[in-house]
């Protein structure tokens, strides 16, 4: 009989670990999931213990909250990308002097990553532009 204990909570394991694994690879809930998850919830609830349904109301609310945060982020981001692309464009065949004065030269190319700004010049260094970069 001990067998078939080990071996279910052998497989008890193996599914834990499966769920971790997936939620790991995403870790973002869209409102969907979340109103299946709620839904779930009060399927599953003890009918001799409720909950109490301000609750639930509660967590939609602060889902919603959290949802539209995201989204005005998303946005922001967007609306940075846009505007460093748009300084980017303007700088193109300037002159730039990194801070420290050891390299300078044209600039025939920008690109943009996470990090910032990067100028690739014409005798193929690249700075990046940041504070104290001298551009004319």
């Amino acid at each position: 009989m001990s067998v078939p204990a080990t071996t279910s909570s052998t497989n008890a394991a193996s599914t834990t670990s499966t769920s971790t694994s997936s939620t790991s690879e995403s870790n973002t809930l869209d409102y969907n999931s979340f109103l299946q998850l709620l839904v779930a919830q009060l399927q599953n609830q003890d009918p001799t213990d409720p909950t109490d349904p301000t609750q639930f109301i509660s967590q939609l609310a602060s889902f919603s909250s959290v949802e539209q945060l995201v989204n005005a982020n998303s946005r922001l981001d967007t609306m940075l990308t846009q505007a460093a692309i748009s300084q980017g464009a303007s700088l193109i065949g300037k002159n730039v002097t990194s801070a420290d004065g050891t390299v300078s030269g044209k600039i025939v190319s920008i690109e943009i990553n996470s990090s910032g700004s990067v100028a690739t010049l014409a005798n193929g260094s690249t700075i990046e532009l940041a504070s104290g970069v001298v551009i004319s």
